[in-house]
């Protein structure tokens, strides 16, 4: 929960009193005693954060709410959230929902080595970049008018995603992999998620009974080690600072395990 949900001013949010009315109404749309995981949608820059904990940890403590989790935080108001909780004794978030797929790789910096030390499940939205990656446009056709980019719909972080040439790039590759391997690009691009062994499930999107089971083939097999690796490289992106300067000066992690400058001079 987050956005708005009527037109008053306590109806959007992350204060205690939306958070609460919010849960209320769920219980009772769903008919249930209980919900197993409660998020909140994005981070709330107008409501401290601790205003939002104590009330989570109160859902928690009445039994109305099993789990707590967070949804499109930075790593800092995740970690900072974390932290209060741990200090004050509040009920923790448990998952992070984040958006993670072949287009979209920023979560590798921070968010998603910050889950796994903070032992915060995390739970994969847009693994299929809105149908980018389904195998659905390709560079120099128009747009089919079903689909999401043919309506016009468009999310925050469009230019990450909506025709760059890096997109077309990662679109081609993915085509072309899927078609040398006897699969659809929806299951490459899922399967590659699912080996990247950072995400704890993903959540997909289905209009029909058709593109469920194209999405439930991604189970059942796996990307070898040199496949994944090749779709890591096509889909790379150039780290940002500080990143790019922390990388140059010392060891990579497994999967890049290239020795920066100071531990050559050091050797």
């Amino acid at each position: 929960m987050f956005f708005p949900t009527g037109a008053g001013p306590n109806d959007s949010g992350l204060s205690r009193r939306h958070i609460l009315d919010s849960v209320d109404e769920s219980l009772k749309r769903l008919r249930t005693d209980w919900i197993d995981l409660y998020q909140v949608h994005c981070f709330d820059r107008m409501t401290p954060l601790e205003e939002t904990l104590r009330a989570l940890d109160f859902c928690v403590g009445s039994g109305r709410v099993r789990y707590a989790g967070a949804s499109n935080f930075a790593p800092s108001q995740l970690q900072k959230g974390l932290m209060i909780s741990r200090r004050d004794g509040l009920a923790a978030f448990s998952t992070l929902q984040l958006e993670y797929s072949l287009l979209v790789r920023s979560p590798k910096w921070e968010l998603l080595p910050l889950c796994r030390k903070e032992r915060v499940g995390t739970l994969a939205w847009l693994p299929l970049a809105g149908g980018w990656l389904s195998g659905k446009y390709r560079r120099g056709a128009e747009l089919p008018p079903d689909s999401r980019a043919g309506h016009g719909d468009r999310w925050d972080d469009a230019a990450e995603q909506r025709g760059g040439e890096r997109t077309w790039r990662i679109v081609e590759e993915l085509v072309r992999f899927a078609g040398d391997n006897g699969r659809q690009p929806a299951q490459v691009a899922l399967n590659w998620l699912l080996r990247k062994g950072e995400v704890t499930c993903l959540i997909t999107g289905a209009r029909t009974v058709g593109q469920l089971q194209e999405n439930l083939d991604a189970l059942g097999w796996a990307l070898s080690d040199e496949e994944l690796d090749r779709l890591d490289r096509a889909s790379a992106v150039e780290e940002p600072y500080p990143y790019s300067f922390i990388y140059r000066y010392t060891r990579r992690d497994e999967r890049h395990p290239t020795r920066g400058r100071l531990e050559k001079e050091q050797s």
